[in-house]
């Protein structure tokens, strides 16, 4: 019997217009471009300031040219898979509005919140779904608009997130292309040093949570940071290793854009020469679920047909995984 694959067949994108530079930053709390640059490799971020805009509003600028550019009929769409800590709303979902905004009346969808993780854990799940042989076409997305949950008076966290995301859309292969190996994790005891202390079920919107400033990110840099350099680099080799892959095997490295040191050390352990390491944090910082679909949108032009790809994430929770890809097209 045929393998069906799920195989990426289009590429969407979007960032906001407004940047938000180190210079910036500088002016709100105490730091340097300097500083910066050499702490994370980031040198600016979009942020999305148009009022009444949400994370759907960048999801349907990345997915109506996608459509429009690959010739898919949003009636085709048969599952609509969002990677996000910021939705619109709580509840409904954030896919449902992100459905009726691009007319995908004959789809069904949901989010899926594992903060940078985000947009693996959605592939993986987009994925599966296409090899029950149920499915045709997947639309799986990774936005987060992370300025609504970030504190601009702390130095430590507002240097790091930016706004934006992309898209894919995922078809049945039976050539061998697509996803052909996944490994995610998960270790809620990472909760504590990454996470929105006030807004859930926990501990629901008070006066005091706002005043105490509880509704947006806490991060105790150093032990993330430790944990996420490990771990990234741990599973990206794991991966190599299952699959028999050297280092001259893979063509591309899309790790998660979180810190260029922690991309920077991933590729050492998997013993990869920097031509083949994609990196672009310095124009959009963390986008948290959106970054990996982002290079993606940014370097689908040197993407060739038979290609090893590599993808590694890490993020809070604490989430981590890594998926290897056999890309599916040759550059539009």
């Amino acid at each position: 019997m045929t393998r069906i694959t799920a195989a990426i067949t289009a590429v969407g994108g979007y960032v906001p217009d407004t940047v938000l530079t180190n210079q910036d930053l500088e002016k709100l709390v105490d730091t340097s471009d300097e500083w910066i640059t050499a702490r994370t490799g980031i040198k600016e971020r979009h942020i999305l300031r148009e009022p009444g805009k949400a994370t759907s509003d960048m999801a349907i600028r990345a997915i109506l040219p996608m459509l429009e550019k690959n010739n898919i009929d949003p009636l085709d769409i048969e599952v609509i898979i969002l990677a996000s800590v910021t939705p619109d709303y709580i509840f409904p979902a954030s896919a449902n509005i992100i459905g009726d905004k691009i007319g995908a009346k004959n789809a069904w969808g949901f989010d899926l919140a594992a903060a940078c993780s985000g947009f693996l854990y959605a592939l993986e799940t987009g994925s599966r779904l296409i090899e029950s042989g149920r499915y045709k076409k997947i639309l799986v997305c990774g936005f987060d608009k992370m300025s609504t949950i970030i504190d601009y008076t702390d130095r430590n966290t507002c240097i790091i997130f930016g706004d934006g995301g992309g898209c894919v859309m995922l078809e049945p292969n039976t050539e061998g292309y697509g996803m052909i190996d996944s490994i995610l994790h998960m270790d809620g005891s990472g909760k504590e040093f990454l996470f929105q202390k006030s807004g859930g079920s926990f501990s629901p919107p008070t006066i005091e949570s706002v005043t105490n400033r509880e509704h947006y990110v806490y991060q105790e840099g150093k032990t993330v940071f430790k944990f996420a350099v490990t771990n990234m680099a741990d599973v990206s080799f794991k991966m190599m290793e299952r699959n028999n892959l050297t280092s001259d095997d893979v063509h591309w490295l899309l790790a998660h854009q979180a810190n260029l040191r922690i991309i920077d050390a991933t590729a050492d352990r998997m013993g990869l020469d920097k031509e083949k390491v994609l990196v672009n944090i310095e124009k959009y910082g963390n986008t948290t679920a959106g970054t990996l679909p982002l290079l993606m949108y940014d370097f689908e032009n040197r993407f060739k047909k038979g290609d090893n790809l590599i993808f590694s994430t890490f993020g809070g929770g604490f989430t981590w995984g890594s998926i290897y890809i056999k890309w599916a097209y040759d550059p539009k």
